[in-house]
């Protein structure tokens, strides 16, 4: 995996976990506005429309460097669009990251021919 990519996965990960939190509290923020009078919806959509932005632009990034199937790519949107998605899209970003590392360490002690 290239230094491109890597940074691509990278900067997925880094915002799928707040989009995920923006998310969830946008969720409560919405209860709390139908039984209160608290209304902090503007401010918290907001910020989740930003995040949830920046992760679909750095999800198309990422799958067009990763050459990621359809349905991989379908998954990690899905779960964006989730409400606890994003934290499952980290776990599982962080792994594919890790998968490769150990596979660019492979081949570049010559363990494999990957």
């Amino acid at each position: 995996m290239d230094i491109k990519t890597a940074s691509a996965l990278r900067r997925l990960r880094l915002v799928s976990a707040p989009e995920a939190v923006s998310f969830l509290l946008l969720l409560v923020c919405s209860v709390l506005k139908r039984t209160t009078e608290f209304n902090a919806v503007p401010v918290m959509g907001a910020i989740h429309g930003v995040l949830f932005i920046l992760y679909v632009i750095f999800w198309l990034d990422a799958w067009n460097r990763t050459k990621w199937s359809f349905g991989t790519a379908a998954l990690y949107f899905v779960l964006s669009v989730l409400p606890t998605g994003g934290f499952f899209a980290d776990r599982k970003l962080r792994r594919e990251a890790e998968a490769s590392v150990i596979a660019a360490r492979a081949r570049q002690e010559g363990v494999v021919n990957a």
